[in-house]
């Protein structure tokens, strides 16, 4: 009897051992009682990639990435294909894309119905270029395009202007090509393209922990040429895991109120729709 109650015991402690250790092992629920943030990240020199893809890995996080063609630390450029497997395997972790514009073109001006752009990359790289809006939709297309012939996945129907630069007329363009802009909140600028020696790291994510509130935007760069003292390994860890801390929770733009419902609307943005690749853009320099 003694024996049985034994081998009792031992089973239950073996099966009680194996509950706590999957428990362990499992990400904790996440009560949200601070709310939701959603962190965003443009492409940039992508310096900063991999950093940014483990440590949104490790915390079980989704993330928005907003994707142009730039020139990288590895002498190609983002979009070329060998980046194919680092953007499939964010794809593959579920993580949302959008668009930055295939050149990483500034607005410059709108004049006539027409704007002037300025491509910082490209064939047109450093030169104003005037476009229609067969032109505009076709540049948001082609980050589009390249992500999907990489992936096999489609971009959401969002795009964000380099430098946060829009105005009335490409807004409604965009949209009518099937984008929505999305910007960030101030709070939500984490200032990794800003000089280290003003603002250093530890002042950044001090301002960031502070200052974000539920339902904040936030933007960084998955690499930023000009900092001397790179933003990501210093700050990207000590903010998620204080802002976990003080009871936020994480998600893409897809559950984004303000997103959500165009998303669900217009749908993915998939290559071979109709779209504007036979626009006329002209280059002049100013």
């Amino acid at each position: 009897m003694r024996r049985t109650i034994s081998r009792i015991a031992a089973l239950a402690l073996g099966i009680t051992a194996t509950v706590t250790l999957a428990a362990e092992s499992a990400p904790a629920e996440r009560t949200c009682r601070a709310g939701t943030l959603y962190l965003t990240f443009d492409t940039g020199s992508m310096s900063q990639a991999e950093l940014i893809a483990r440590t949104l890995r490790k915390h079980h996080i989704r993330a928005t990435f907003f994707l142009a063609n730039e020139p990288t630390v590895n002498k190609d450029s983002s979009l070329d294909a060998s980046w194919a497997p680092y953007w499939k395997s964010l794809a593959a972790d579920g993580h949302a894309f959008g668009t930055h514009t295939f050149d990483h073109v500034y607005l410059r001006s709108v004049t006539g119905g027409k704007v002037t752009m300025r491509p910082q990359f490209g064939q047109h790289g450093g030169k104003d270029v005037v476009m229609d809006e067969a032109a505009f939709c076709g540049e948001l297309r082609r980050s589009a395009e390249a992500f999907q012939s990489m992936t096999g996945q489609p971009m959401a129907p969002l795009w964000r202007a380099p430098g946060g630069r829009t105005s009335p007329q490409t807004l409604a363009w965009a949209e009518q090509c099937g984008f929505r802009h999305v910007g960030w909140a101030p709070a939500g600028f984490l200032g990794d393209e800003l000089s280290s020696e003003k603002f250093p790291n530890q002042a950044l994510l001090d301002k960031a922990l502070r200052d974000l509130r539920d339902g904040d935007i936030t933007m960084a760069h998955l690499g930023i040429w000009s900092r001397k003292d790179a933003w990501a390994p210093a700050v990207l860890e000590p903010l998620i895991s204080g802002l976990e801390q003080k009871g936020f929770c994480f998600a893409t733009l897809r559950e984004h109120p303000q997103f959500k419902g165009w998303i669900a609307q217009r749908g993915p943005v998939r290559a071979g729709q109709p779209a504007a690749t036979e626009a006329t853009a002209t280059g002049s320099k100013r």
